[in-house]
């Protein structure tokens, strides 16, 4: 979203806008913030562990999906207002306290904790609402943007709420229904009858090299974290120090390959790409859905890495097989995605990668969750080096931007 222009009358206070001239480096209040992920998205896979089904990977994704729009919506909160101001830093503080008390009510969200659950979350948008109108209320443009989100999640609340307050299925469906609102508001610019969307240029706040994407590649080593986590305190004491070894060494290995396949690139070129746009906003409309997918991707090959660690031997029963596989394709989808929006292309070994772990499904079922695993490991290492091949020898490639 644009800077707002002046507005206000002679005298009135500053808004907590961020200065266009300032610089925009992410702070060490943003960082503090970032903690309380660390621990929502260690629960998130070891929940995942503990039920390994179809319901379960279900469950799990929706509570990822929460806690990422969480900090999605924070992180353009800060790259629009001024995170070194004081009722700013008041409005990151009241977050994390509400981002820690979901994270606290994860193992049971889908349980007698459903109502902490939902009501922080919808606590935290809808306290940011009325919080920011407050702080923007001499300056309308600015109000009236905050105001159609602000009814935008009013409306998301009562699924929300409604859902915790029933068992079983009907309160994933009613959460699901909330996060549909909440993920499409943003889409559409959050219309509003009498005020209508979020004009053009008000959507989303001025994308910079500085800010944003350093926050998005931020996020993503958080994530990876949860799978450095996995491998350091799941190592099994229950089987033959070969296969332990084996397991532990694999699970590193892949945990090296989805950051090589992250900043190949797309990941290192993101800021230039950003600069070079001919729209640099129109990245931001996208970035929170492709990131989502790769960190759900890591999140899910995390919990894999646990069921590896755990039991490595016998037979993969097919949901193992689901998350040992399913959490590399679903991270290569989004890393297609995002390739996308630096190159304005897709490489075959996104596509090519995908078909090799659906290639390798089959087997895996009757194979040991160890084999599994390196079957996942040489998929994304084909991929890696795929990258590393198309670009050796060749001068650097300049992004290209589909805006």
């Amino acid at each position: 979203m644009p800077q707002d222009p002046p507005e206000r009358p002679a005298g009135a206070l500053r808004p907590p806008v961020r200065d266009p001239d300032a610089p925009r480096r992410v702070t060490l209040l943003e960082l503090f913030f970032d903690l309380v992920y660390v621990v929502a998205l260690a629960l998130i896979s070891r929940g995942l562990v503990i039920d390994v089904t179809w319901q379960g990977v279900g469950q799990a994704l929706l509570m990822l999906m929460a806690v990422w729009w969480t900090w999605a919506i924070s992180t353009m909160v800060t790259d629009l207002y001024d995170p070194q101001r004081p009722e700013i830093k008041l409005l990151v503080a009241g977050t994390m306290f509400g981002v820690l008390l979901m994270t606290a009510a994860i193992p049971k969200a889908f349980g007698p904790r459903g109502l902490v659950f939902a009501g922080a979350y919808v606590a935290i948008h809808l306290g940011r609402g009325i919080f920011l109108m407050l702080a923007l209320r001499a300056h309308p443009q600015a109000r009236h943007r905050t105001a159609r989100v602000f009814v935008w999640f009013a409306v998301s609340a009562v699924p929300w709420i409604v859902g915790a307050s029933v068992g079983g299925h009907a309160r994933e469906v009613l959460w699901a229904l909330a996060l549909a609102i909440d993920y499409g508001g943003f889409r559409v610019a959050y219309p509003v009858p009498g005020l209508g969307p979020i004009p053009e240029g008000q959507r989303t706040g001025t994308a910079t090299p500085e800010h944003l994407p350093e926050r998005y590649q931020q996020f993503f080593i958080i994530a990876l974290g949860d799978a450095v986590l996995v491998i350091g305190t799941m190592f099994s004491i229950k089987h033959s120090e070969a296969e332990n070894l084996a397991a532990f060494t694999i699970a590193f290995a892949t945990t090296l390959l989805l950051w090589r396949i992250y900043v190949h690139k797309s990941g290192e070129l993101l800021p230039q790409a950003i600069q070079s746009s001919r729209a640099p906003n129109k990245f931001l409309r996208t970035a929170p859905y492709t990131q989502l997918l790769m960190v759900a991707g890591v999140v899910i090959t995390a919990a894999g890495f646990d069921l590896v660690l755990h039991e490595p031997s016998g037979r993969t029963p097919p949901s193992w097989a689901a998350v040992i596989l399913g959490g590399p394709a679903l991270f290569l989808v989004g890393r297609a995605f995002f390739e996308y929006e630096v190159f304005s292309r897709v490489s075959l070994s996104r596509p090519g990668g995908l078909l090799a772990l659906l290639a390798i499904a089959p087997a895996v079922l009757l194979l040991p969750p160890l084999f599994a695993a390196i079957g996942t490991m040489l998929v994304l290492a084909g991929v890696a080096v795929a990258d590393y091949l198309r670009s050796r020898g060749r001068p650097p490639e300049a992004p290209s931007p589909p805006h």
